[in-house]
Parts: structure tokens; C-alpha cells; sequence
């Protein structure tokens, strides 16, 4: 692991009017700054700015002669403001319905200007991470190269709006809110057909109860154990925060304006950031945008196929790095 740094973008200015100081973390792996194509990996609900090494959630695709090659790129993760991943200096956030998804863009943009990089070679995040990539490329649509979303999309549908409410409330009114709210967000992660295949109704007989059920649990325990419940709320409450000012016109202006090179890739049973979303938004740019590209994770697994099918991400992210 790289060594974990801190930085401060103060007094930024939210929808709501009011002010707020952001403290997070983040790192850098693979080539000094400066001397090497820039790739920014945005993490998902539960990641973190650890992607490469031993404990790297993303470490199939983030490596030394791995597909994002560290002898070749400088690679930089920021922890989303709030996430408490550096629990010794949490800097979690109360006020967690105030931040959006446009303003984590808008941070981690001031946070580049501070490192002095005002261009990078790719953006590229799964789930919530690559939502907030989209919302960076929005922002400042000349100053990225590739944009990669993967399984996710520029604007939360009404599905997702409503999973993040019961989400809400379940982490808001549960006496064991963690690990409830994560049980009902596993779920929508799978397919019906994914769990049946992993589980068969198999049934432990030694904790008297079905296979899921102890997964399910063993699941949310885990969360428990390393995410706290304000840094939860937080990232749950940005699902629904996705794209709130996108329309099809900035959409198409958008289209116009940038010089991205976008690559879409969804995955086929995804019902949390279906499919169709997707095929929609490239169906309404690609006759705006100088070049954008649909490709698709074939998997039972459903949304968590970004993080399960590396071999077939790998292949499609082979060309581009």
C-alpha cells in the first residue's frame, strides 16, 4: 500500500448555500507525479482509496504489469469526503444530505488543482465511483482523455431513488442499522439466479438456518466491523444525488463540448445501474460526442459483476491502457 495522504479543500460552497471544510485522504501508486499519464480511479460505496497491492479492492485491474500498469501510469485515489477510511482522523460529515455527487466531483477537482494536474489521461470508477467520474468529465469536459463508467450511470433512476430510501431509513431507524442495511443492499448487488447458483437452498444445519441467511449476516457483520454508520448514511444518500441537474439537453450540450473519448460498459443483469440506462445515454450522445463506445460484462451476478468478472473487464479495458 501506498503511503495514505491528507488534504484540506476549505470553505466550498454547497447546493444548499452553506459552507463546508472537507478533510480526506488519498494516494498515489505507481509512477512519481509528473512524469507519467494521469489515471484516476473513483472507488464505490463501500471502497476506499486503497485499489492496488495486497488488500486493493481493485487489484486485478491495478498493478504493476497488470491492465492499468503502474510502471506505466501514475495512478491517484481519493477516499470520497466522509468515508472515514482513515479512522484515526474520520472527518465524517453530520450534515450528510447537504453533499451530492457534484460536489465530491467538485472536490476532487480542487484537490487535483492542488496537486497542479489540470489533465488527466482517464477517468475511470465502477457503481457511485463512476458516477462521480461522469460528474468530473461534466465539470470540466476538455481535461479528461477517456472516461470510463462501469456499471453505473450519469443520472440516478427512480429505482435507485427508491432503494436508497429504504436504505435510509433502515440506517436511520434499525437497531442494528449496519448490518440490516447491508443485508437489503446485497441483494440488490445479485441477481435471483446468481444466488440460487452460489447457494442451491443449501441449508447449515450446525447454525440452524439456510445458506443465504448465513451469508447474508456474515455480510453485514463484516460491514459493521469496518464502516461506521455516519460515513454509511453518507454514501448511501449520494446514490440519489446522481445527475440531479442532468437533462437531455446538457447532456447534448455536454456531447458537444468535450473531448472525452467515452467507454461505457455495463453489465447485462445489472439492476442496480441497469443496462438499458446506459444504452439510453450513449443512444443520445453518440451523435454529439466525437467518439463513445457501448460494451457489456456478460454475468449472472448482476451489479457486483464489475468486481467478480476481472477477466472480462480486463479485455475490455486492454485496448485503452
Amino acid at each position: 500500500m501506498s503511503h495514505l495522504q491528507e488534504i484540506t479543500i476549505a470553505n466550498h460552497t454547497l447546493p444548499n448555500g452553506s459552507t463546508h471544510t472537507f478533510h480526506f485522504t488519498y494516494q498515489v501508486e505507481g509512477q512519481p507525479l509528473h512524469s507519467a499519464p494521469i489515471v484516476l480511479v473513483n472507488h464505490a460505496l463501500t471502497g476506499n482509496s486503497e485499489v492496488a497491492g495486497d488488500n486493493g479492492w481493485w487489484n486485478s485491474l491495478v498493478g504493476y504489469d497488470k491492465v492499468i500498469d503502474l510502471n506505466r501510469y501514475t495512478v491517484i485515489a481519493f477516499d470520497i469526503p466522509g468515508n472515514g477510511y482513515n479512522k484515526e482522523e474520520a472527518h465524517l460529515i453530520e450534515d450528510y444530505k447537504a453533499i451530492t455527487t457534484k460536489v465530491v466531483a467538485e472536490v476532487f477537482w480542487k484537490a487535483l488543482d492542488r496537486l497542479h494536474i489540470d489533465h488527466l489521461y482517464a477517468i475511470i470508477g465502477g457503481s457511485l465511483g463512476g458516477s462521480i467520474a461522469w460528474e468530473m468529465t461534466f465539470i470540466r469536459p476538455q481535461a479528461v482523455d477517456h472516461l470510463i463508467p462501469i456499471a453505473t450511470s450519469c443520472k440516478a433512476s427512480d429505482w435507485l431513488i427508491g432503494n436508497a430510501l429504504i436504505q435510509d431509513s433502515i440506517l436511520n431507524n434499525s437497531s442494528q442499522p449496519i448490518e440490516d442495511a447491508r443485508m437489503h443492499a446485497m441483494l440488490l448487488y445479485r441477481t435471483p439466479a446468481s444466488l440460487q447458483q452460489k447457494f442451491a437452498n443449501g441449508y447449515k444445519e450446525s447454525e440452524s438456518q439456510y445458506a443465504i441467511e448465513s451469508w447474508l449476516k456474515y455480510h453485514g457483520q463484516t460491514l459493521n466491523g469496518r464502516f461506521s454508520l455516519q460515513a454509511y448514511k453518507l454514501m448511501n444518500h449520494l446514490l440519489k444525488t446522481i445527475g440531479q441537474k442532468v437533462t437531455e439537453e446538457s447532456l447534448k450540450t455536454f456531447g458537444q463540448h468535450t473531448s472525452a473519448k467515452i467507454h461505457c460498459i455495463a453489465v447485462d443483469t445489472d439492476y442496480m445501474f441497469t443496462k438499458a440506462e446506459q444504452e439510453y445515454t450513449v443512444a443520445l450522445l453518440k451523435d454529439y460526442c466525437k467518439h463513445i463506445t457501448y460494451q457489456e460484462i456478460q454475468s449472472i451476478h448482476g451489479h457486483d459483476a464489475f468486481l467478480i468478472e476481472y477477466e472480462q473487464l480486463n479485455n475490455l479495458l486492454k485496448p485503452l491502457f
